[in-house]
């Protein structure tokens, strides 16, 4: 997107859902000009408005939620046959909505990396999903999704400048390091963004060599040629068999073998590694399971790994046994 625009936002201290928004624009218009104001005149002459301006409008470039009467929230979903409403939007989805597609898109052209419609649809809705609706809750009063100051929001608003910091300034100076500190958390909640983005990307780029990828031992065991690649969707939702995945670690200096979960994100699998090698490793672990170059086996059972890809593949026969 090549044309110049300028974002608009409030000024004073600043908030995840604003960084946020702001950030995706930025993103999506590399030609920008940033102005933090409250100044009517001046958020009306803007191109987009986020967190000011009293006006929801994609179509406008209006993307605030603080007016008598927004009533915007993501569709309603049902859960175990019941109805849930859905999240409602503060800026962060209100812009993530209308422009994460052409986020996205911008991203991965810029990496050199292919993404049809689907893809992208897929993205922007796993992000949307895992971090925006959360900045959304926050920001709206929904719900204190990560108590303390660990949460991405909680994160963001530590960097807001002080009284301390401000003593003493003019005016336009004061004004200056309150833009200075509010590009900054851009920045770093662009870095997480695009992170959870080319994440995302792998994940999906990976699934057809998953799913191609040999299987041994009575098709109970999958095994990875490639370290580091993501799996965990593709063995749980279309690998009933599986019961361990072998796979190069990322120096190459050993093969892993992993459990597979019994769900994604869930820490009961659908079988263990042996519990007489809990917590074993080199010469202790070889002489339990009589494979020399053992290297080492979790103390939760959930990963073990050796030296060669054979003896990788004999610690996943030993621990299928009965």
């Amino acid at each position: 997107m090549t044309e110049h625009k300028t974002i608009a936002t409030h000024n004073g201290s600043f908030h995840a859902d604003d960084v946020f928004g702001v950030g995706v624009l930025m993103g999506v218009f590399p030609s920008h000009t940033l102005v933090r104001t409250r100044s009517s005149e001046r958020i009306e002459a803007a191109d987009f408005a986020v967190d000011v301006g009293g006006l929801w409008g994609a179509g406008a470039g209006r993307f605030d939620h603080h007016q008598r009467g927004f009533n915007g929230a993501r569709p309603a979903r049902v859960v175990d046959g019941e109805e849930i409403a859905g999240v409602g939007y503060a800026s962060a989805g209100l812009v993530w909505s209308a422009y994460g597609s052409l986020y996205v898109s911008a991203l991965a052209i810029g990496r050199g990396l292919d993404l049809d419609a689907q893809d992208v649809a897929e993205i922007v809705r796993s992000i949307d999903q895992s971090l925006v609706q959360y900045l959304d809750i926050v920001d709206t009063g929904q719900g204190d999704v990560a108590p303390g100051i660990f949460g991405l929001s909680a994160l963001v608003a530590q960097l807001n400048t002080n009284w301390m910091e401000e003593q003493g300034l003019d005016g336009d100076a004061k004004a200056q390091l309150q833009e200075d500190s509010f590009c900054e958390a851009i920045g770093i909640v662009r870095r997480f963004l695009d992170r959870a983005i080319v994440k995302k990307i792998s994940q999906i780029r990976s699934r057809d060599i998953v799913r191609q990828a040999p299987k041994l031992l009575d098709g109970k065991v999958l095994h990875l040629r490639e370290g580091g690649m993501p799996w965990t969707s593709v063995v749980v939702d279309e690998m009933p068999e599986v019961l361990f995945v072998i796979y190069p670690d990322s120096d190459g200096s050993q093969y892993q073998i992993k459990t597979v979960p019994v769900e994604s994100g869930s820490f009961t699998t659908r079988r263990d590694l042996p519990k007489s090698w809990a917590g074993l490793r080199d010469a202790e672990l070889a002489a339990v399971t009589g494979v020399q170059d053992s290297v080492f086996c979790h103390l939760n059972l959930f990963i073990g790994g050796a030296k060669s890809l054979e003896s990788a593949i004999r610690l996943a026969e030993l621990a299928l046994l009965p």
